[in-house]
């Protein structure tokens, strides 16, 4: 079987560290899940994901679900409820988003039961909005998993490599579109920087985190090959690395906070006597998620998002 997420290789080698990278913590992301935990030192579900733990003899221990055995499925399924969904079902929920925004169906592709047939002509926008708008608005994907939502490299629930011109995630769409209207290398850079900049995605668990980081930034370059035939610069790699780590972020979505809720280091505070005569008693302080709004160029906690701060 043909290997969907490869860590080791271009183009995620070179941003590797970039991509373990927790925003909040300003360390790296943690494994969140006791799968690995029988290898041994490093891999319980509380430490940090290193780069050296899926190195060498143990390369290619992170694998998207369909490539992992059954057992590891079964047991990620009843412990986590971690179910993939089927590319179907994601474009015809993407497809109900796109119907809102555009005002009409059928825009990218038309899905009859689990069959879908792409629409080949350019996009046609409404009067009043421009195919700018759509690059820039906002989309999110919660407890992303692999992100299949976001970009449909191959159907998260099978494996099967989708081509290019036949994706359906909404990354895949804004891409699409940057393609039908820019003209040069240039332009199409910085559309498709703008577009990476419009996605979100949270998950919980360290290694889908990751994969699904490494998907993005693989469609990065793919789309890049396929318009202007050429590789992705490393300075290029480490600006979309940048955006994906921000905007891809691990978060346990019932608290708005990193798992395990635990501060990092330099936001301890000084316990005073009166700290430690009642330390049972106080509540474990929780590390707020942060995100980025590129449009405004600040930081916010994913909680003030949400309230439209």
């Amino acid at each position: 079987m043909e290997k969907l997420i490869v860590l080791d290789e271009y183009p995620v080698q070179p941003v590797l560290k970039l991509l373990l990278q927790d925003k909040t913590t300003k360390q790296n992301i943690i494994w969140a899940t006791d799968t690995y935990a029988s290898l041994g030192l490093g891999y319980a579900a509380s430490d940090q994901m290193e780069t050296t733990l899926f190195s060498g003899f143990r390369a290619g221990i992170i694998q998207p679900r369909t490539q992992r055995s059954r057992e590891d499925q079964t047991a990620r399924t009843r412990q986590k409820a971690e179910v993939y969904t089927p590319i179907w079902i994601c474009n015809q929920m993407n497809n109900f988003c796109d119907e809102e925004w555009f005002g009409r169906k059928d825009v990218f592709n038309a899905q009859t039961g689990t069959e879908r047939t792409t629409i080949n002509e350019p996009v046609i926008f409404p009067p009043k909005k421009k195919w700018t708008q759509y690059i820039d608005s906002r989309r999110l994907e919660i407890t992303c998993g692999e992100a299949p939502f976001l970009v449909s490299r191959y159907d998260a629930s099978t494996g099967e490599v989708i081509p290019i011109k036949d994706r359906i995630g909404i990354l895949d769409r804004k891409l699409r579109v940057v393609n039908e209207n820019t003209n040069t290398d240039e332009e199409w850079l910085k559309w498709t920087l703008r577009a990476f900049q419009s996605v979100y995605g949270y998950e919980y668990q360290g290694d889908s985190l990751l994969i699904a980081r490494a998907n993005l930034v693989n469609a990065f370059t793919e789309y890049l090959d396929d318009r202007w035939h050429r590789k992705a610069t490393e300075a290029e790699l480490k600006r979309i690395a940048n955006i994906v780590t921000w905007n891809l972020w691990q978060m346990d979505g019932r608290t708005d906070a990193i798992p395990g809720g635990a501060l990092p280091p330099e936001d301890f505070y000084q316990l005073t006597l009166f700290d430690v005569m009642g330390a049972e008693e106080k509540p474990k302080p929780s590390a707020r998620c942060r995100i980025f709004d590129w449009r405004a160029d600040q930081s916010l906690t994913y909680s003030e998002m949400k309230r439209g701060c």
